[in-house]
C-alpha cells in the first residue's frame, strides 16, 4: 500500500541574527542588499565553519532519527524564511507518496510549480557555456534568502559564527541560500565562491565543497544534486542543490555491481561500481581514503563528460562517502522528436532528484496514477543505450585515473547487491545520445 509522508519540523534556531546584522550593517551598495559586489563587501553574514579534514564520518545509520548542528541549524533557518514568505509557494502543503514497488519511487504533487519556477534561459545543447552576467545570477539574490556563510574553518573542529565579514583577501565566500522554488522540504542552494560568477561547471575544488556539505550534515536523509547544462540545470551560474527528506532514494536502494579496478587504480581507496537493473545507467563512487580522494576520481569523470559536451547528474549520498554520476541524454531526445508525447505532456524534466527516484509531478491525474512502472517508463528515457554508456564510461574511467582490471567481476556478494532488483523490465533505449561538439 502506499506510504503517506509527513513533514517533520525542527525547532528554529539563532532566529534573530537578521535584525542584528541589519543593525550593524554598513550604508552602501545598490539598496537592494543583494550578493553583488555592491553589497556584498560591506555586509556580515552568518558562518558555518566546517573541519576542515573529516576522516572520520559518521557510520550509515538509514533508520536513524538525526541530532546534528548543522541540519537543525540549516532547517530552523530554512523554516524561519518561510515564516518570512520568502519561497513562491508552501511545499510543504504538496501532497507525497511513496508509490509500492520494491524501490519506492517518491512522487510528489506540485501543481503549478513549472509556472512559477524561474525559466531556462540558455541553449541546452550546450554543456559548458560562459556566464552571462545579463541572465539571471545568484548576484542578484537578496541576502535575507542567505542562511549562512559555508567555509573551511581550517581546524578539526567545526563552528558557527552569528555574524561575520563576507570577504577574506582573496576569496569570494560560499553561500547556502534557500531554493524560492522548492521541492522538498529544507531545499537549499550551495553557491561556491558568489562573486566570482563561475558557470555551471563542476571542478575538483566545488565538487569537495559539496562532500564537506554532505559530511558535515552527518545524516542519511540530506543529499545534495548537481545538474549540469543541458541536464536541466536552469541557472548557469555553479550551484549544488540539496534538501531533507527522510525516506532512502529508489536509486540508493538499487542492485550494483563492483567494477574490479587494477592496483594502481586503488591507491586513493575509491570504489566503482555500476547500477544494475535501474531505468537509468550510472556509476557509483564510494569510500577513498580522504574526501580528497573521492572528490578527484569523480571530479575528473565530471570535467570530462562537460568538456566533451555530455550532459549528466550528481547525487552525493550517504553523508559524502557515496557519489552517483547519471550521464544522460533526455533533452536531446526532446529535441530530435524521439520522446512520447505522452511523457512529454507530464512536463516532467528528468534532472538528479527525479532520476533518483524523487519525481516531482505536475498534474493531479499523473500523481493518482503514478506507479513503479510509469516512473520506470519516464526515466529509462533518460538513460544511455548500453553500448553508449560502456564507451562513455571507458572515457571517463581514462580521465579518473582508473584502471579496469581484467579479472573477472565477481558477482553474487553481499556488498554489492544492496537491494533486490526490480523485476520490472526496462524499455529499449534508442541508440546514440551522445552530444557532440
Amino acid at each position: 500500500m502506499e506510504m503517506k509522508l509527513t513533514i517533520k519540523r525542527v525547532p528554529t534556531i539563532v532566529s534573530n541574527y537578521q535584525e542584528e546584522a541589519a543593525a550593524e550593517r554598513p550604508r552602501g551598495g545598490c539598496g537592494k542588499n543583494c550578493l553583488g559586489d555592491c553589497c556584498l563587501p560591506v555586509s556580515e553574514l552568518p558562518v558555518y565553519a566546517f573541519k576542515a579534514n573529516p576522516t572520520k564520518l559518521p557510520a550509515s545509520q538509514e533508520h536513524a532519527v538525526p541530532s546534528n548542528v548543522f541540519i537543525d541549524l540549516l532547517l530552523g533557518q530554512w523554516e524561519d524564511r518561510m515564516t518570512q514568505g520568502l519561497f513562491r509557494y508552501d511545499v510543504t502543503a504538496c501532497e507525497t507518496k511513496v508509490i509500492p514497488g520494491n524501490l519506492g519511487f517518491v512522487a510528489q504533487l506540485n501543481e503549478g510549480r513549472h509556472l512559477k519556477k524561474r525559466p531556462t534561459e540558455f541553449r541546452v545543447d550546450r554543456v559548458l557555456q560562459p556566464f552571462d552576467a545579463a541572465k539571471f545570477n545568484f548576484t542578484k539574490v537578496g541576502q535575507e534568502e542567505v542562511l549562512f556563510q559555508f567555509e573551511n574553518g581550517g581546524g578539526d573542529d567545526s563552528y558557527f559564527l552569528k555574524s561575520a565579514p563576507t570577504t577574506v583577501a582573496d576569496r569570494a565566500p560560499n553561500v547556502v541560500a534557500i531554493n524560492v522554488s522548492p521541492i522538498e522540504y529544507g531545499h537549499v542552494l550551495l553557491i561556491p565562491r558568489v562573486l566570482d560568477r563561475l558557470p555551471q561547471r563542476i571542478d575538483q575544488e566545488s565538487l569537495l565543497l559539496a562532500l564537506h556539505m554532505a559530511a558535515e550534515a552527518a545524516s542519511p536523509y540530506f543529499r545534495l544534486g548537481y545538474n549540469s547544462l543541458g541536464a536541466f540545470a536552469t541557472i548557469n551560474h555553479l550551484h549544488f542543490q540539496a534538501y531533507y527528506l527522510t525516506v532512502p532514494f529508489p536509486v540508493e536502494k538499487a542492485a550494483t555491481q563492483r567494477i574490479p579496478l587494477a592496483d594502481d587504480g586503488m591507491k586513493s581507496g575509491v570504489k566503482v561500481s555500476k547500477l544494475m537493473n535501474y531505468p537509468v545507467r550510472g556509476l557509483v563512487f564510494e569510500g577513498g581514503n580522504t574526501l580528497n580522494d573521492l572528490a578527484d576520481v569523480v571530479s575528473g569523470a565530471c570535467i570530462w563528460l562537460q568538456e566533451n559536451n555530455v550532459p549528466y547528474n550528481v547525487l552525493i549520498s550517504d553523508c559524502g562517502r557515496k557519489v552517483f554520476l547519471f550521464p544522460q541524454c533526455y533533452a536531446e531526445k526532446q529535441a530530435l522528436g524521439e520522446v512520447s508525447q505522452e511523457l512529454l505532456d507530464t512536463q516532467v524534466n528528468p534532472a538528479v532528484w527525479e532520476i533518483s527516484g524523487h519525481i516531482v509531478l505536475k498534474r493531479r491525474d499523473d500523481y493518482e496514477e503514478a506507479s513503479e512502472a510509469s516512473a520506470w517508463r519516464l526515466l529509462a528515457e533518460v538513460s544511455l543505450s548500453e553500448s553508449r554508456f560502456e564507451e562513455v564510461k571507458a572515457y571517463i574511467f581514462d580521465a579518473a585515473g582508473l584502471v579496469q582490471s581484467l579479472a573477472e567481476e565477481e558477482t553474487g556478494e553481499a556488498d554489492d547487491a544492496i537491494y533486490t532488483p526490480v523485476t520490472v523490465a526496462p524499455q529499449a533505449v534508442t541508440e546514440g545520445c551522445l552530444v557532440l561538439q
